[in-house]
């Protein structure tokens, strides 16, 4: 018979270790590549020093020249917080009890749980991945007819939306609303329907609900050269300039070619002596360079990266498309760079006792909740780099 006490322990034996793998090597193909460490984790905060340029004592001399002297290797001190990643899971009191004289029944169940739990968990660290910590998710841009209280607005871009996910509106820094439920994405036109008539305004903007301000520092972030961003894991970076990535924004929308790419691989190369093994890009951009191969009648090499996906390359560099990248948008990133600095790994909270699944006060359900402490950090943003504009198909 199936009670309270199996289903945790089932949790924590069966199902914590798949979840772990499937979260941090299945999820996204360019987590897979990234390194997970609880090194230089004290306390709350990660504090590291990330080496840059040479050692000064290094010369060609005469047989009985004055030998060079030695200068300690340069580094930067990067700080900063660990963020609160949580995932949660809810059966109802009812769904127990139907189940528990069939062990068959309840195993369903909890695999349910366990697959909803994970297509949301690798939607949202993929949308962070690529993100800038911010938990932007969109923009309005209200049309005719959306600028009283309406269910249904458009938006800049609506790939970082999905039906059933819940999100809050701000005007600035100011809430509108918070806790709208996303009921449908019309992705050809750009327009999200919510549960609930919500007056928007142009410049109104979407946060995952609760997530404002509160997400691991993405890729984005990175290349964010405005003036208010210019501090980088607790460094000015107008003050160390090798922190600021290779960019290409092109000033109208140019055709892809090899020789854009390798252009772009050319000058990090040069620059930080550092090789870029990943190339991250937009739907419109994947499109665009296949169409070229095509047209220039080039096979298009395929590679099977960890994890099982499957994706073209570019002189053996992966070339992976990743739906939250902007259109027209291709990153060059070198994943060696990269570490997900992590308190623990996924770990299910738990009560003084150890119980895992905790009764609601106000609802006949039990929860129980996945969570990670982690922040992740690049090392050498200066080797990563950024080409925008690109004419997609």
């Amino acid at each position: 018979m199936v009670t309270l006490t199996s289903a945790q322990e089932a949790l924590k034996s069966v199902y914590l270790g798949v979840l772990s793998e499937q979260l941090n090597i299945k999820s996204n193909a360019l987590l897979s590549k990234i390194r997970q460490s609880s090194k230089d984790v004290y306390g709350k905060e990660i504090i590291k020093l990330a080496p840059y340029g040479l050692n000064g004592g290094i010369a060609a001399s005469t047989e009985t020249g004055v030998l060079p002297t030695a200068s300690n290797h340069k580094f930067v001190q990067f700080k900063t917080g660990l963020k609160n990643l949580y995932g949660t899971i809810a059966i109802s009191d009812k769904a127990i009890r139907a189940s528990m004289s069939n062990t068959g029944a309840f195993v369903n169940l909890l695999n349910d749980e366990m697959e909803s739990l994970i297509k949301s968990s690798s939607f949202n660290l993929g949308r962070m991945l690529y993100g800038d910590g911010t938990g932007l998710l969109a923009t309005a841009t209200v049309t005719s007819g959306e600028d009283d209280e309406s269910d249904t607005v458009t938006f800049n871009s609506v790939k970082n939306l999905v039906e059933g996910m819940k999100v809050d509106v701000y005007n600035g820094t100011s809430p509108v609303k918070t806790g709208a439920m996303v009921v449908f994405v019309d992705r050809k036109n750009k327009k999200v329907t919510f549960d609930s008539d919500i007056t928007f305004v142009t410049g109104y903007t979407l946060y995952a609900a609760g997530s404002r301000d509160n997400e691991i520092t993405g890729i984005k972030r990175i290349f964010d050269k405005s003036e208010t961003n210019k501090i980088l894991y607790g460094v000015d970076r107008t003050a160390y300039p090798w922190l600021y990535p290779y960019e290409n924004a092109n000033a109208t929308e140019t055709a892809i070619s090899d020789s854009m790419i390798q252009g772009a691989l050319n000058s990090i190369e040069e620059e930080t002596g550092e090789q870029v093994d990943f190339i991250a890009v937009s739907g419109d951009v994947r499109t665009a360079y296949q169409s070229y191969l095509s047209e220039n009648r080039r096979n298009i090499d395929m590679e099977t990266l960890q994890g099982g996906y499957k994706t073209m390359t570019y002189s053996g560099i992966p070339v992976v498309y990743e739906r939250f990248v902007d259109d027209g948008t291709m990153y060059l990133l070198n994943t060696k760079d990269f570490i997900l600095h992590q308190l623990c790994d996924w770990e299910w909270l738990e009560t003084e006792n150890g119980s895992i699944l905790i009764p609601s006060s106000t609802t006949p359900t039990y929860s129980a909740t996945l969570v990670k402490y982690a922040e992740l950090v690049c090392d050498r943003p200066g080797a990563q780099g950024r080409i925008t504009n690109i004419k997609g198909n």
